[in-house]
């Protein structure tokens, strides 16, 4: 059938003139019904028309759709290639963490890609004004609904789906690789037989050869990785020979550019002809990569691909090895879920990789699968190769992972309590009642029913009711008389930042201390349940000691790497030996003091939120404590607050007043010196007047000043304490502006009075400002 026929106004969406049989067979329950889908077929066997079908049919009909594919990557991909509906005049707009979002353009976007921790962001806060969009959502596409048996991941998509079909029950249409159960999905999203489709591999446009080939480890896993490279290109060889292409699957960014080196020179002595070699003009284009050790790779055939690479690269080394000039290409597992990027030989060497959260965790059966679905090259190809590399102790788990694929499980219950909580703290549970409807909402009730015994279906309700109750107990959720349910500010928070609750109970108990330093903090951190994974190997240990000195000794070692690398991020000293774990622990831990700093906010002091605000701003810039008050100045980055505070320059204020002029001195130039000048001007510059207040007062006497705060700059939330010999008289928050605040002078049995007033910015890591005035009692 012809796309012009099938959809003749959106004919140029596609990339392909006629559709094959397999989307010849769904395209009727996509177009002409109203009922949701469920497909699953072969990797490679044109499923995205399918989104793209479900798509067309939302847009003909004015409806919004929503795409959520499974990782950031991809959404951007989709922003290039639906290209062809913006020529159409559709807007395609897409939401990812790393990108700001503009809700008047997500409100009016036609097509809405976000992965799924997006999309349970968006649809935890629909109700406000910055994400209404999500419950406009007409028709919603699951790419790779199999994402569903992922670790924790999967609980994401899960109870997204489940949250946005309460919202707005928009039409769903759910794509997957071969399931066995997807009957179960199916049944999850209410796709009737006539709408369900289950593609086997006689769809499958080249066949699939896929084997297991086992090694022998030592007692060195960096030997181990050659002894499996040289296992992966004794396979690939003799397809490179016949002008083929292999691709093969490594474990993590740097593993695909020190297998590429190694192969380069292996297959050299190996005399394996690659036609890159003598290829002048190829030589030229390579003089366009941006990488340089990239670029010495590709000269000879090879390439690796991952998602630190820039654009520009990505793309070159995509379409090199589309049409031939890379013929051996190294990847980590990213590329098996993104660009239709097949070979006719696949490997993967790696079925474990290092997490740094984690420690050494086993390559999903998901992922095993979705990389061996690359295999074979259609109109090239009549069969495709794909190879397991793997230990003699795990070969027969991965035969029988081929033979029988994987059925595709609930991973709801491992966050069962987090998720529970998340729904009371929305608004979306009010009842016990609600409670088990929302059950019944989920991929784990149906899978549990499906498999009573495996899952315990039969006291599913109990263990439910029974999460509810410890909510109840721990704080997150409250139970009225009438029996109706509520959330807490600790189940708000827990929620508004995804954290595990035995982090938020943690937090709590931390922000409710009489006093806090930064000692805690950093402790309290380090201690957090997402780092629970975290393990230190026997090679960083002398490191961590030597960072920590006699810091955190009742701490265990996960925990104490952890420490380690917060205190290194602190002062820019990261050893080199944790640096390889060092990004992915910061990040996480800058999250987790943002909900720390909103905790402190909710159930400490100001002060204490601010020394919070002040230790997250040096993890994340690496800079001195007098110096991270200036990294609240927009354009001031950790090089540039360092040099200033070592001109004894170290506030916004200290900014003003040393003028472009004193930047410059300082050794800013002089357009940046201007800049940072005027973004400073939007920071907070204070002024305390003391108005009439008196040098002395007579014993027994008293009077009552006022003492004026403004500040002359930007505004910004402030906490102002006044005492009087270190004893709190008032503590008040306000917004600066300006504020006025009585103080009580009285002639007491001392001969001195020290009026102390104190000015705190909880929201930005600037230092307190601290102004004194004495009274002479007489």
């Amino acid at each position: 059938m012809q796309v012009a026929e099938a959809l003749p106004e959106f004919a140029e969406a596609f990339p392909f003139e006629s559709f094959n049989a397999m989307q010849r067979e769904a395209l009727p329950a996509l177009l002409e019904s109203d009922e949701n889908v469920v497909a699953s077929a072969p990797t490679a066997s044109g499923k995205t028309a399918l989104a793209e079908l479900a798509i067309c049919r939302a847009l003909r009909e004015d409806g919004t759709a929503l795409f959520i594919a499974p990782m950031r990557a991809l959404t951007n991909e989709k922003e290039g290639e639906w290209e062809r509906f913006e020529d159409l005049g559709y807007s395609v707009y897409v939401v990812t963490g790393e990108r700001d979002l503009n809700p008047r353009r997500a409100r009016r976007a036609d097509i809405l890609v976000m992965t799924p921790e997006k999309a349970d962001s968006a649809t935890r806060k629909h109700e406000s004004r910055r994400y209404d969009f999500v419950t406009d959502v007409d028709c919603c596409v699951i790419d790779e609904v199999h994402l569903l048996d992922s670790d924790r991941r999967g609980s994401v998509l899960e109870v997204t789906v489940s949250r946005l079909r309460r919202l707005c029950d928009p039409r769903i249409v759910a794509l997957s690789a071969t399931m066995p159960n997807i009957e179960d999905v199916a049944d999850w999203l209410d796709a009737g037989p006539e709408t369900t489709f289950a593609f086997g591999e006689e769809y499958r446009p080249v066949d699939l050869h896929a084997d297991v080939k086992t090694y022998s480890h030592g007692e060195n896993t960096f030997a181990d990785k050659y002894r499996r490279l040289y296992r992966a290109l004794d396979l690939a060889e003799p397809h490179i020979r016949e002008d083929g292409q292999a691709l093969v699957f490594v474990a993590s960014r740097q593993d695909t550019v020190q297998a590429a080196k190694k192969a380069r020179d292996e297959l050299v002595e190996r005399d394996v002809p690659m036609g890159a070699r003598g290829d002048y003009d190829f030589h030229t284009e390579t003089q366009r990569l941006e990488n340089n050790t990239l670029r010495q790779s590709a000269l000879d055939g090879v390439g690796f691909h991952h998602a630190g690479l820039s654009k520009n690269d990505r793309d070159l080394i995509e379409g090199w090895f589309k049409s031939g000039e890379i013929q051996l290409l190294f990847s980590t597992s990213t590329l098996a879920w993104g660009v239709n990027l097949p070979a006719r030989c696949v490997v993967i060497r790696d079925t474990k990789y290092h997490d740094p959260l984690e420690g050494e965790v086993d390559m999903s059966p998901l992922d095993v699968l979705q990389m061996l679905g690359r295999a074979g090259r259609p109109g090239y190809d009549d069969v495709g190769y794909g190879w397991v590399i793997c230990d003699r102790s795990e070969a027969d788990r991965y035969r029988r992972l081929l033979r029988e694929g994987k059925e595709i499980e609930s991973r709801l219950a491992e966050d069962l309590d987090a998720h529970l909580n998340a729904e009371v703290a929305m608004g979306t549970i009010e009842s016990l009642k609600d409670v088990m409807d929302w059950l019944e909402t989920t991929f784990y009730y149906v899978r549990a029913r499906s498999k009573p015994a495996e899952y315990g279906f039969e006291t599913l309700r109990e263990r439910v009711r029974a999460t509810l109750d410890s909510l109840v107990d721990r704080g997150f959720v409250e139970v009225n008389e009438d029996l109706s349910v509520g959330t807490t500010p600790l189940g708000v928070l827990a929620s508004k930042f995804y954290l595990r609750l035995s982090t938020a109970a943690r937090f709590h108990d931390l922000a409710i201390r009489e006093s806090i330093d930064e000692a805690a903090v950093l402790e309290t951190v380090a201690r957090a349940s997402e780092f629970d994974s975290v393990s230190a190997r026997q090679s960083e240990r002398d490191a961590i000691d030597a960072a920590l000195g006699g810091r955190g000794s009742d701490l265990d070692a996960g925990e104490r790497k952890v420490l380690a690398i917060l205190r290194g991020a602190m002062t820019g000293t990261t050893p080199s030996e944790l640096s390889g774990d060092a990004w992915v622990i910061r990040q996480n831990a800058l999250r987790l003091l943002a909900a720390l700093q909103s905790f402190c906010d909710r159930f400490a002091d100001p002060r204490t939120t601010n020394l919070v605000s002040r230790i997250a701003g040096r993890v994340e810039y690496g800079v001195s404590d007098d110096a991270v008050g200036l990294t609240a100045i927009t354009g001031v980055g950790p090089g540039r607050a360092s040099k200033l505070a070592g001109e004894g320059i170290t506030s916004p204020g200290d900014v003003r007043a040393a003028g472009v002029e004193g930047l410059v001195e300082a050794g800013l130039t002089e357009s940046v010196a201007e800049r940072v000048v005027d973004n400073a001007a939007s920071l907070p510059a204070l002024s305390i007047d003391w108005g009439a207040f008196p040098e002395e007062i007579a014993r027994g006497e008293n009077e009552i000043r006022e003492v004026t705060i403004e500040s002359t700059a930007g505004g910004a939330n402030a906490a102002v304490r006044v005492s009087v010999n270190g004893i709190e008289m008032t503590e008040s928050e306000t917004f600066l502006g300006s504020t006025t605040v009585p103080v009580g002078v009285f002639g007491g049995d001392v001969e001195k009075l020290t009026y102390t007033v104190e000015v705190v910015f909880p929201d930005l890591p600037l230092g307190s400002v601290v102004e004194s005035r004495s009274v002479r009692v007489t």
